[in-house]
């Protein structure tokens, strides 16, 4: 809070006016004439929180004053207020460094209104708008991003099933996200205020996953020293979660059969059944249609599983997602480790595209997050990325033959464009980063070769 303020004034007798207007204000104030500032002067006083300097009409005052008031200390705030009312002499005086310009005479509470400004601190700029929110509602949903109609239609499926209780299977390959839209149900349902717990069925043998699942009583088998509850039960008016369902053994997908029929369950080794409210949703990274077919799986299970299925593309069949997903996890990224956002270079994310991502989402948030740690606060280039992202070479699918004239010329600039590159790319490595030598080895003219170059690093 400002407390001390130091008047400077061509006399006296203004000083003394502008003093007892601030300590009647509760202001510790000290005078001094205009002519005994100089250098340090009385602004370079310890403790002073302000300064207030009363001038003349003379055209060019203010600067000099300021000049000589914030030279041994820029961080002091100096109100200036003068006789000349020009604009360009405020906006001047601002320029030097002014915190607040006033019109002489000045009023009590005008002086009293800018001190205030002064004590008052600015707020913070504001936050720049992440990825997700720029995007948003246009292509974020529960905190998943896809611009691809696969995944709206998924956005709005969940939109539509998430208020009843019917039961999920969500199927994906590992990384694609299943988790994420097992919460994005639970949280649009009725249920969202109860719990939603989740059990991983790869982790547990049978016998110790049914009493995760069920609960068991003290004494039911060894090492039951006390009753336990299970999932079913923690879960009571919530949602269940069972993660990669495919790996409950026979056994125990029998008795899950007789929960879902019943909505009721035992504990091991007890004699009362009782009643459970759950919404279940499972999730499996397998086709449990064929696991039925080679009897691997209940069949009549699967029918009570499947009522509503919920199937999560792999990531490399919505390439056009990959930009928008890159960048929202490199603006993450970056403001974790408090780095400068930059981005990616054209040509890294266009390679982005090309890779198959075998592990998906999950695969490219992992990257990204190396990249930031290595190269964040710059631009993310083509070099940076690793080796078996930079070597994947497009493969063209049968549902990518072009049907026109004009994207068959797209395509074939984009195969062009890619093989150009690695040619360049091998050619440089080859010769240190030579670029004559690189020329000569290929068989090219230098100046057609460094074009080709500089064409490629703009892209």
């Amino acid at each position: 809070m400002l407390k001390n303020i130091l008047v400077l004034a061509n006399t006296a007798s203004v000083a003394r006016r502008y003093q007892q207007l601030l300590a009647a204000d509760g202001y510790v104030v000290h005078t001094s004439e205009l002519g005994a500032v100089a250098g340090p002067g009385p602004a370079g006083r310890a403790g002073l929180d302000a300064v207030v300097a009363v001038l003349a009409d003379a055209d060019g005052e203010a600067v000099q004053v300021l000049r000589r008031l914030l030279r041994p200390d820029r961080a002091l705030p100096v109100i200036i207020i003068s006789a000349n009312d020009s604009l360009s002499g405020a906006v001047a005086a601002m320029r030097e460094g002014a915190a607040d310009y006033l019109r002489e005479p000045c009023s009590a509470d005008e002086l009293r209104a800018a001190l205030a400004r002064l004590d008052t601190p600015l707020s913070p700029p504001p936050r720049p708008a992440s990825t997700l929110e720029r995007h948003a509602p246009r292509y974020q949903f529960e905190g998943m991003l896809g611009q691809c109609p696969t995944m709206r239609d998924m956005f709005a499926l969940i939109q539509r099933i998430a208020p009843t209780d019917a039961t999920v299977l969500v199927t994906g390959e590992s990384g694609t996200g299943k988790e994420m839209v097992v919460r994005a149900i639970h949280r649009l349902s009725r249920r969202h205020d109860h719990p939603l717990l989740g059990c991983d069925c790869t982790a547990l043998a049978p016998t110790l996953l049914e009493s995760e699942l069920f609960g068991h009583v003290k004494g039911s088998f060894s090492g039951a020293i006390a009753t336990k509850q299970g999932m079913f039960e923690a879960a009571h008016h919530g949602t269940l979660l069972l993660d990669e369902v495919s790996n409950l053994s026979m056994d125990t997908q029998g008795k899950l059969l007789r929960v879902l029929e019943t909505r009721r369950i035992r504990k091991v080794g007890d004699t009362v059944e009782r009643e459970v409210d759950i919404r279940l949703v499972g999730t499996t990274n397998r086709d449990l249609g064929e696991l039925v077919k080679v009897g691997a799986f209940r069949a009549d299970l699967y029918y009570r599983l499947n009522v509503v299925p919920v199937i999560l593309p792999p990531l490399r069949l919505r390439p056009g997602d990959i930009p928008l997903l890159a960048a929202a996890f490199l603006e993450h990224f970056s403001r974790q480790l408090e780095l400068e956002l930059i981005g990616f270079a054209p040509d890294a994310l266009r390679q982005l595209e090309v890779y198959p991502w075998p592990g998906n989402v999950r695969e490219l948030r992992n990257i990204v997050e190396r990249l930031a740690v290595l190269y964040g606060g710059t631009r993310i280039e083509f070099e940076h990325l690793p080796v078996e992202i930079r070597e994947a070479r497009r493969a063209v699918s049968a549902a990518e033959v072009p049907q026109t004239w004009e994207d068959f010329k797209l395509l074939k600039r984009q195969i062009v464009d890619d093989l150009e590159r690695r040619f360049l790319q091998a050619a440089m490595n080859r010769c240190g980063q030579n670029v004559t030598q690189a020329a000569e080895s290929v068989g090219m003219q230098r100046p057609n070769f460094q074009a080709l170059l500089r064409h490629h690093r703009k892209a």
